[in-house]
């Protein structure tokens, strides 16, 4: 039998004697194929002694104020016979109580990679504040650099995505259709090509997955697949498109969040404020049971009008419109988050100071007050349309977008025992490094089950929103969704489909052909817009931006009546190169033919590693293998090998070898009830 010692926040539980601690963990598991898994238990009860009493608070009683707060998972660790065995967090579900007397608490202990969702909740990618160090200004200045910027080593590039026009190329003299990007001249009745009001900015995605670390210092992932060497991944960028048709501001004229918070950014932890950049001030107390007051003021002797939008996480909570004298903001401000202010108006106005000050009053008695006042200084707004990438992100939770990206890839997460990074890799590299253990002499061999390892007859990958024109078109022609891959190993077996299913969208792109010569040109582009040729709005875009240098001239329109000549420019891609020879992955799920090679002579077909075969493969067609079965034992596992072992492990029996589907184990008495696939 094994003594189990239950650490939360470092204090030491009571726990029952007889109580059994039943834990279950899974990597990866043959029924759920897109999900990421943690460590957890079956809710188990404490007894309600004078430590637990102390430690929880008596949180039975609800008149006790500032409690234990039960929304809340707090830090845990286990020890078996005082040995480190896992960290995680520990949840308190209710009190039982008898003749009015709280008898035992009910908890469950949950595994570290589950912060994930505690930590960040609901919150959106329009919170990841530290964006606004990439924002840009939205004029064909800015549009056209970054058109024509080198992808490699710069975060934000603009790619030859159109949200509403038809690009087309046609080299004829007296063709001048708006949107023919052949360069017949500058100005005049050449004045024709894609206009920068067209295009949209685009963002690395590990720029995003950096932000996501910058907000929530809690989560830090480790670099074995979000690393700058992973092509796969890095050259990966999420277009900007939040709402259909052209760029806007939230409101109608130019607004820029106001940066001028003065360092140091510091926490001050006695109105519980902490300004962590110049741009963030973040509120985390005002709880209910305290009382607080906050004053914004905004000093200016200009009589120009200005409005001031103040934005918690991304989202609107306040809005003063038409300010044409000093603003002074009083109302109550509630709620914890991350809180932005944004200056707009037509006209450059110069504040000599801008300043929010905090009283705060923990007990609500006026026994201890305290303020903190943070300041500006003189602050010069600037008229200009400000690309502002927490506004223009696409709307999606970050859990989403994470979960989004593991699925694409198939990628796991888990915290190894003792450490606070998130370790993310893909589930083939995961295996790789596992260990081997022969438990061949703990294994109950009285009872034991061998099943079908498949309770599916078909598992589809695909990305959630093919509904742009091209892509759409495509389905309707070949009857088959763009990218999406079917995976039946050619069988008719029995059961039913899973689903596995990212929160993107995927277009399907077009390389030009020249309609006056049909000559093949270096342009590909994306259309974003429906059936009906209207704006369309969708699911988050991903691609690769790759850059054409001195590739066909393009005109590019500044105006509507002024053109220039652009020569170098970023061009949209399911594939990480536009030939198989230098890389060969790309983002389909199914080995479409690639949009730019199929037009040349020999088309190249080697395109190979899909999403499904680069990240999937192994690991289904083992499942679907007619030889695989899971078979079901119990076993009595020692101490030394359920301190050390992993899920990346396999378990021998019997000199076979087994990858572990599930483990569920009795950490009283080292009963593990094992879930275990061929080792194939």
């Amino acid at each position: 039998m094994q003594k189990i010692q239950l650490y939360i926040e470092g204090q030491r539980l009571d726990t029952f004697t007889d109580e059994s601690v039943t834990i279950t963990q899974s990597i990866k598991n043959v029924k759920d194929i897109d999900k990421v898994f943690t460590d957890f238990t079956k809710t188990f009860s404490l007894p309600a002694s004078k430590t637990n009493n102390k430690i929880f608070k008596h949180y039975y009683n609800f008149d006790i104020q500032n409690g234990f707060d039960a929304r809340i998972r707090k830090p845990s660790n286990i020890e078996l016979n005082n040995t480190p065995f896992t960290e995680g967090l520990i949840k308190l579900e209710g009190v039982d109580l008898r003749d009015n007397k709280p008898h035992t608490y009910k908890i469950t202990f949950f595994g570290n990679t589950v912060t994930l969702k505690d930590i960040i909740g609901d919150d959106t990618l329009a919170s990841l504040d530290s964006l606004v160090s990439l924002n840009e200004t939205y004029d064909s200045t800015s549009i056209k650099a970054k058109l024509e910027a080198d992808p490699t080593n710069t975060d934000i590039i603009v790619p030859l995505i159109t949200h509403t026009q038809r690009l087309r190329y046609n080299s004829t003299s007296s063709n001048h259709d708006k949107g023919n990007l052949y360069l017949h001249g500058l100005g005049g009745a050449n004045v024709h090509g894609v206009i920068y009001s067209e295009l949209k900015y685009a963002i690395r995605i590990h720029r995003i997955i950096q932000a996501i670390e910058s907000k929530y210092p809690a989560i830090s992932f480790s670099d074995d697949f979000f690393v700058n060497t992973n092509a796969p991944y890095y050259n990966l960028f999420m277009w900007l498109h939040r709402k259909k048709g052209d760029v806007e501001n939230l409101g109608d004229t130019n607004q820029t969040v106001m940066s001028g918070w003065v360092a140091p950014y510091v926490e001050d932890t006695l109105t519980q404020t902490n300004l962590k950049s110049a741009t963030t001030l973040e509120i985390n107390g005002l709880q209910s049971r305290y009382t607080s007051n906050t004053e914004l003021v905004f000093s200016t002797t200009s009589t120009d009008p200005y409005s001031i939008s103040l934005q918690k996480d991304g989202i609107e909570v306040l809005n003063f419109t038409n300010v044409t004298e000093n603003l002074t903001i009083d109302q109550s401000i509630q709620g914890q988050g991350d809180y932005t202010i944004y200056i707009e108006s037509d006209f450059n106005i110069t504040f000599s100071n801008i300043q929010w000050a905090f009283s705060y009053d923990r007990f609500g008695d006026g026994s201890q007050p305290a303020t903190k006042t943070y300041n500006t200084g003189s602050y010069v707004y600037t008229s200009e349309f400000t690309f502002d990438i927490t506004q223009q992100i696409p709307t999606i939770k970050i859990i989403d977008f994470i979960s989004g990206l593991f699925k694409t890839f198939n990628l796991v997460a888990y915290v190894e025992k003792n450490e606070t990074e998130i370790t993310v890799k893909t589930l083939e590299s995961f295996y790789s490094v596992g260990g081997s253990y022969d438990i061949t002499k703990y294994v109950d061999v009285s009872k034991s089950q061998v099943n079908i390892a498949l309770p599916y007859k078909e598992i589809s990958f695909e990305h959630e929103d093919t509904k742009t024109k091209l892509a759409s078109f495509h389905s309707q022609k070949f009857g088959k969704v763009w990218g999406k891959e079917n995976y039946t190993n050619d069988e008719k077996l029995d059961g039913g489909i899973y689903k596995v299913k990212t929160p993107f969208s995927q277009l399907k792109y077009e390389r030009l052909i020249d309609s006056n010569n049909s000559n093949i040109t270096d342009i590909q582009w994306g259309y974003f817009v429906d059936d009906n040729d209207e704006s369309y709005f969708g699911k988050p875009l991903i691609f690769y931006p790759i850059r054409q240098t001195q590739g066909e001239s393009i005109s590019f329109l500044t105006s509507t009546t002024t053109n220039v000549e652009v020569t170098d420019y970023n061009i949209p891609s399911n594939s990480v190169a536009l030939s198989s020879a230098t890389s060969s992955y790309n983002i389909n799920f199914y080995q479409e033919n690639n949009e730019y090679a199929t037009l040349n002579s020999p088309s190249d077909t080697g395109f190979t590693n899909t999403l499904f075969q680069a990240y999937y493969s192994n690991y289904i067609t083992s499942v679907f293998n007619p030889t695989n079965r899971i078979t079901k034992v119990t076993a009595y596992l020692p101490l030394r090998i359920l301190r050390n072992y992993t899920l990346a492990d396999r378990f021998v029996i019997n000199g076979k070898s087994y990858k572990i589907n599930s483990i569920k184990t009795n950490l009283k008495n080292g009963k593990s009830d094992l879930e275990l696939l061929n080792d194939l």
